[in-house]
C-alpha cells in the first residue's frame, strides 16, 4: 500500500517520555498525547531527539494514535 502525502496530517508538539528502538510519547498542541517513532531520515542523519524537544508528527488519515516524528526544531538560542 502506497502512502500519498493527501493522506497525511502533520502536527506539532513535545517530546514528554523517550523509550527504546526511537519510539517517543509526544504532547500534540492540540493536548492530546500520541506515540510516535523516528523517520527514517532522522534516523539516518543522527538526529539526536531528547525529551522536551520540539518536533512536527506525521500521521496516517486511518490511525491519529500513532505518528511518524519527521522533524526537530531548533532551539532558539539564548542571549
Amino acid at each position: 500500500m502506497h502512502k500519498h502525502k493527501k493522506d497525511v496530517i502533520e502536527m506539532e508538539g513535545i517530546v514528554t517520555e523517550a523509550y527504546p528502538a526511537g519510539l517517543f510519547k509526544v504532547l500534540l498542541d492540540n493536548q492530546k498525547t500520541v506515540l510516535a517513532y523516528i523517520s527514517g531520515k532522522i534516523r539516518q542523519k543522527k538526529i539526536l531527539i531528547l525529551v522536551g524537544d520540539r518536533v512536527k508528527v506525521e500521521f496516517h488519515i486511518s490511525d491519529l494514535t500513532r505518528g511518524r516524528i519527521t522533524y526537530r526544531f531548533r532551539e532558539k538560542k539564548r542571549s
